[in-house]
């Protein structure tokens, strides 16, 4: 394995380090100059940066900074986090269609490994990974413009890959269109992951990661926004009866296709694979996200009560953690829903 390994890092840096060759030319040619400078405004899971309000093209800073932290996995559970700006996700950057984006990234002097970013909303040499192949310590920049609208994942692009981003070096970047989104009443930044460690799910304690088990791909955690409960209890998602809400749904991965349902509700719009700039598919139970792929979904809430979200390959959601919840506030709808009898048996119901 460690020979496999050793290829595979060797493979990805010669490959980084030849399409790093025309990466000079294409940065300077990105242009801007004489568009009013703006700085990203940068949000953590699961807030949602406001709509970009502005007419016309701006050059957008993203000041970004790799660190490695422990976090929280579940209640008793630690684990050694990879991140972009403290948290996993990574933060939600929203710009425009025809932006010049500057990315200023940093590894932060006491992490003990390289980080890069790869962004997938980037035309470009790995996506911006050709050039930020940083050490502890290091910082670089480079630019890009905006060619496409949509929603997309980055990622750091570092062997080895599969470790960094099961690590939790993944997050959301959206490129609205011109003239914007439709509004919504609620938006909300959800994204889904996997995290690979030596003991089985739930075994208390620090601990390790298991390349093995991410090889086999078989994950001992696979979460919303980078830990179980995170959109559950006092964290859960709010809503009211009437609202539209509108989910950017990302999955980091690495492994795992997420079958992203909400319990007891249809989604309206889905603009699949986070094509935002076309029409969305209608009426929709379930919706596909790849891994390294996102989705845009959109739902009026009709009636009150709690809504589950989960990935419905449901071992995931019920065992794994792959589990969130809106509460949705405001009178009763009989006209849409109503119980006629209820049960007492079990304790089911979501």
């Amino acid at each position: 394995m460690k020979k496999a390994m050793a290829v595979g890092f060797i493979a990805v840096v010669m490959a980084l380090t030849a399409a790093a060759g025309g990466v000079k030319l294409w940065a300077q040619s990105a242009g801007g100059a004489g568009l009013p400078e703006v700085k990203a405004i940068r949000t953590a899971a699961p807030q949602v940066p406001p709509p970009v309000d502005r007419q016309g093209a701006a050059r957008v800073i993203v000041n970004l900074e790799m660190t490695e932290v422990t976090a929280t996995l579940a209640d008793g559970v630690k684990y050694g986090v990879w991140t972009f700006g403290g948290t996993v996700p990574g933060p939600f950057v929203r710009v425009r269609v025809g932006d010049i984006v500057q990315i200023n990234l940093k590894n932060h002097h006491g992490s003990r490994n390289p980080h890069s970013i790869d962004l997938h909303a980037v035309t470009g040499p790995g996506g911006g990974a050709a050039v930020t192949q940083l050490g502890p310590g290091q910082a670089g920049a480079f630019e890009f413009k905006t060619l496409n609208p949509g929603l997309f994942v980055y990622h750091c692009a570092t062997p080895s890959v599969p470790m960094h981003i099961a690590n939790g070096m993944y997050g959301l970047i959206l490129v609205e269109p011109e003239g914007g989104l439709a509004r919504v009443d609620r938006e909300y930044y959800v994204m889904q992951g996997e995290f690979y460690t030596k003991g089985k799910t739930l075994a208390q304690g620090m601990q390790a990661y298991d390349h093995e088990k991410n090889r086999n791909e078989r994950p001992e955690y696979v979460v919303f926004n980078g830990r179980m409960g995170a959109l559950l209890g006092d964290k859960t998602l709010k809503a009211n009866v009437g609202e539209t809400v509108r989910l950017f749904v990302g999955n980091g991965g690495p492994n795992l296709i997420s079958s992203f349902h909400v319990i007891g509700e249809i989604f309206d719009a889905v603009y699949t694979e986070g094509a935002i700039s076309g029409q969305p598919a209608r009426n929709i139970q379930t919706t596909l996200v790849p891994a390294g792929g996102a989705v845009v979904v959109e739902m009026k809430m009709d009636v009150p009560g709690r809504y589950l979200l989960v990935d419905h390959s449901i071992v995931r959601a019920m065992d794994k953690g792959a589990l969130g919840s809106i509460e949705v506030a405001g009178a009763e709808q009989p006209g849409i829903f109503r119980a006629l009898k209820s049960g007492t048996g079990g304790t089911g119901g979501h």
